[in-house]
């Protein structure tokens, strides 16, 4: 395997026809990681980012699956992403009465993969970010963009622009670089579901409170998970709260830590073991995400010179567990597609015929998940009683995990055009965002 900043498997000669320089907006997780990918693949990389500051410190717990290490592997994180977070062993399904519907062991061939604060990664990519020498440049709000024969220019909201060969979004479920390249692209559509997360000192028994397992249970009124902490100390807990009206930013932080502990301790006051894991939940740790969403399908990946990585073209829900591990997958075919293809038309037909069946299946799963977990109390006590014959039968871990646990991306192999699919938007100039 090559070193990162090598060309790749083709050699240097293909190098100098395929080198060019790429604007990537969006400095969150998939920014970064398309930044690294493309420089292993011989091509400069610039982020932007819209916040004025780093987001060091800021975020929630997410995971990385064994896929997701497989892609940033290919970058060089490897070893890094493998000294944080804790790993995730054996995934619980429980009744939210204390008992166990299955148990998938994850499939032995695979490593495990990661659970991490967001903050915790976004510190290993910032550092690989100066070590490589690739710019971030903070308060770069992208306003609009405009494209010649030979290149295309960023403009962004303080006035200033950057003009590159490429531009890359990667700024998540409100891209605007999605509606520069069609205004007619679907928003991220809301799952219905609000997310409420944090610590308990309470300390599971056994493995479990070891951080062996991870557990999900499917409460009378809201669906709950929680895993013990590695180092014994206690317990990190979330709960997907059913919200019909979608809130705010805003709205979410109007409400108080300990009053989302007080509701969260309502929702699971007949759940185990969420009562006992909330009874004694610290409202200082408390967190709330009310902004979960899935991406519907959207119709144009790319236009010119212009195309979108992770969030900004395929978000599934969080109840995937996918969305970062889909999100750096992209990054890398996206690198490895351009490396191989001279022509950025041809790259990007490539790179949306290699990702969009994956993504979109895993985005189908998780919706339905998501239907399942906001169906109220009747449709979760269906799913009690139908979920023992489910795992007996089609719902096996081989069946269940093969297909997304156990994709790899071949860096070495070729990529090779494919036709141009009749709904591609043909290139024209990129007006001003609204």
């Amino acid at each position: 395997m090559n070193a990162p900043g090598t060309a790749g498997p083709a050699g240097a000669a293909r190098t100098a026809r395929t080198a060019r320089k790429a604007l990537v907006i969006g400095g969150g997780i998939a920014g970064p990681v398309t930044a690294l990918a493309l420089r292993r693949a011989g091509i400069e990389a610039e982020v932007f980012e819209a916040y004025e500051t780093s987001a060091e410190g800021i975020g929630g717990v997410f995971m990385i699956a064994p896929n997701g290490l497989g892609a940033l592997a290919v970058v060089g994180l490897e070893a890094e992403v493998a000294r944080i977070g804790q790993p995730v062993g054996p995934m619980v399904i429980e009744d939210g009465k204390g008992g166990t519907l299955a148990e998938f062991a994850g499939l032995p061939d695979l490593p495990r993969g990661r659970l991490m604060r967001r903050a915790e990664m976004y510190e290993v990519l910032q550092r690989r970010l100066r070590e490589t020498g690739v710019q971030v440049r903070y308060g770069k709000r992208l306003v609009g963009a405009e494209e010649t024969a030979d290149g295309i220019t960023a403009h962004f909201a303080d006035g200033t622009s950057a003009t590159g060969d490429l531009l890359i979004g990667t700024d998540g479920t409100g891209s605007t670089v999605r509606t520069l390249i069609d205004p007619a692209a679907p928003a991220a559509r809301y799952t219905g579901l609000l997310g409420v997360g944090g610590y308990s000192p309470y300390r599971l028994p056994g493995r479990a409170g070891r951080g062996e397992t991870v557990h999900f249970a499917n409460g009378a009124r809201a669906f709950f998970g929680y895993w013990g902490l590695a180092d014994g100390s206690g317990t990190a807990w979330f709960s997907n709260i059913p919200q019909p009206e979608r809130l705010s930013h805003e709205q979410a932080r109007a409400v108080s830590p300990e009053d989302w502990l007080r509701r969260c301790r309502e929702l699971h006051a007949d759940d185990l073991p969420a009562r006992e894991v909330l009874r004694v939940a610290d409202a200082g740790t408390v967190e709330t995400f009310p902004r979960l969403e899935i991406m519907p399908s959207v119709p144009h990946w790319y236009r010119g010179r212009m195309v979108l990585v992770g969030d900004s073209v395929h978000a599934p829900s969080n109840s995937s567990g996918q969305g970062v591990s889909l999100a750096v997958e992209s990054a890398v075919e996206l690198a490895r597609c351009l490396r191989d293809l001279p022509d950025h038309t041809e790259a990007f037909a490539a790179y949306a015929a290699l990702r969009r069946p994956r993504v979109e299946k895993i985005a189908a799963d998780a919706e339905r998940t998501n239907n399942q977990k906001a169906s109220g109390p009747v449709g979760r006590m269906v799913f009690r009683l139908v979920a023992p014959i489910m795992m007996r039968t089609f719902m096996s871990p081989e069946k269940m995990l093969r297909p997304v646990h156990g994709y790899r991306i071949d860096w070495e192999r070729r990529v090779v055009p494919v036709a141009p699919a009749a709904s591609v938007v043909r290139p024209r100039r990129a007006g001003r965002a609204a």
